[in-house]
């Protein structure tokens, strides 16, 4: 069946059809949820997340250029979502000091090949020890895999912060997941070799 490429429905959905703004929707909304589950780890939060987000998207449809893909808009604007989210919760705190401690977490669709099941959801729980800017990192480049230069634009950082970013997470979730005697040699054979997601 041929599938309409997200130009085309969006087109659509600013003429007013809104089965094109629907079949978005439904085209992003599970990889959508998962981002915001792996970001707030809470299932109602992660909703709530991902409705502000398809809203807020809906409500700008027709500021979209298409100079980028739509996907990647998309996240920058949960992105953003997120951030709001953290400063909320957190008004007084610095955005890096945001404990996440909640664990209201449900295991992910397997998205990579990397962790079978379980350890995917015990990655997802590692990382909520995470630093908020580590976490958006190490978010996008292995889960949404980003290439660095897609990370720096989205976050406003430079490429070699965002490397920075990356490996000092990635250490702490070594580190995280050995203490709970989780293997991750596999996965840090290739961080090593620079093969996590897509350089």
């Amino acid at each position: 069946m041929f599938e309409r490429s997200d130009d085309v429905l969006i087109a659509q959905a600013l003429k007013g059809k809104k089965s094109a703004w629907v079949a978005l929707v439904k085209r992003y909304e599970k990889g959508l949820y998962n981002y915001a589950l792996r970001m707030v780890n809470n299932q109602a939060d992660a909703m709530d997340l991902m409705q502000d987000t398809f809203v807020a998207v809906f409500k700008n449809l027709q500021t979209f250029r298409g100079d980028s893909p739509f996907k990647g808009w998309l996240f920058k604007v949960a992105h953003y979502r997120c951030l709001e989210f953290y400063r909320r919760k957190r008004p007084m705190s610095s955005i890096d000091d945001v404990p996440e401690q909640e664990d209201d977490e449900s295991s992910l669709c397997p998205e990579q090949e990397l962790f079978s099941k379980q350890q995917s959801s015990e990655l997802v729980n590692a990382m909520q020890s995470l630093p908020i800017k580590q976490k958006l990192v190490v978010e996008l480049k292995f889960f949404q895999q980003c290439t660095f230069e897609d990370i720096a634009q989205q976050l406003g950082i430079s490429t070699n912060t965002a490397k920075s970013q990356l490996y000092s997470g990635l250490e702490k979730l070594k580190v995280k997941l050995n203490e709970q005697n989780i293997s991750f040699d596999h996965f840090s054979k290739n961080i090593n070799k620079g093969e996590v997601g897509h350089a």
